[in-house]
């Protein structure tokens, strides 16, 4: 549940987010739901800029989820090498494709609950590609939304359903799909992790961690 001053306070953060990050959109580059799906997938502990450097060639080269299949485990993983863990990455981006073909005609799926049964994608990928490809309201929780989520004090958790389920209920839904977006942002920009720029932020005033009589 949430109080009146909870109610309050979130509004006016996303406010205040909103006004400086007022064009946002999802840093991974994309051409279909397809190839977001599978960037995602890449973008597991590592950087948006380096798996854009890598899908470059690597869209080029795959262009279907019967593309993935056909080669070696070996080849896909000197594919995707650089962007970390290619091994458990090229289990997952395999077995998901073959999940494709056999159950979606080779489409990705246009509904949430679809997207998250997948092989290899959890929540926060079928967040992103829901909400990025299919414009369906979700929040995608990464590893700043966590940061953030607890520093404002929305929540006292990792546990990233938790932390979605606590901000689907303190922010309307049509901002859900840009709010990741924003703490990502605001993550990246000023609140950053071990050298926060708070006296830098719009909403230091009502985070708790900056400001304690906000809470």
């Amino acid at each position: 549940m949430k109080s009146k001053s909870e109610e309050g306070r979130a509004s006016e953060i996303l406010k205040r987010l909103k006004k400086v990050y007022s064009v946002v959109q999802i840093a991974l580059e994309f051409g279909s739901p397809f190839q977001l799906l599978i960037s995602t997938i890449l973008s597991a502990q590592c950087t948006d800029e380096r798996v854009n450097l890598v899908t470059k060639s690597l869209f080029i080269k795959y262009k279907k989820p019967e593309d993935y299949l056909r080669v070696t485990n070996q080849e896909l993983e000197k594919d995707i090498f650089s962007t970390g863990f290619y091994r458990q990455k090229t289990k997952s981006i395999k077995n998901c494709c073959k999940a494709l073909l056999e159950n979606y005609n080779g489409k990705v799926p246009e509904d949430f609950d679809s997207l998250n049964s997948l092989p290899g994608v959890g929540r926060k990928t079928a967040s992103v590609v829901a909400g990025n490809a299919f414009g369906i309201p979700a929040i995608a929780v990464d590893t700043h939304v966590i940061r953030l989520s607890n520093l404002m004090g929305f929540v006292n958790s990792e546990n990233p359903d938790k932390i979605e389920e606590r901000l689907k209920e303190l922010f309307p839904e049509k901002e859900w799909i840009n709010l990741g977006h924003y703490l990502m942002n605001h993550g990246r920009k000023v609140c950053i992790a071990r050298r926060p720029r708070c006296l830098e932020c719009v909403v230091g005033a009502f985070c708790p961690s900056f400001n304690p009589k906000s809470n």
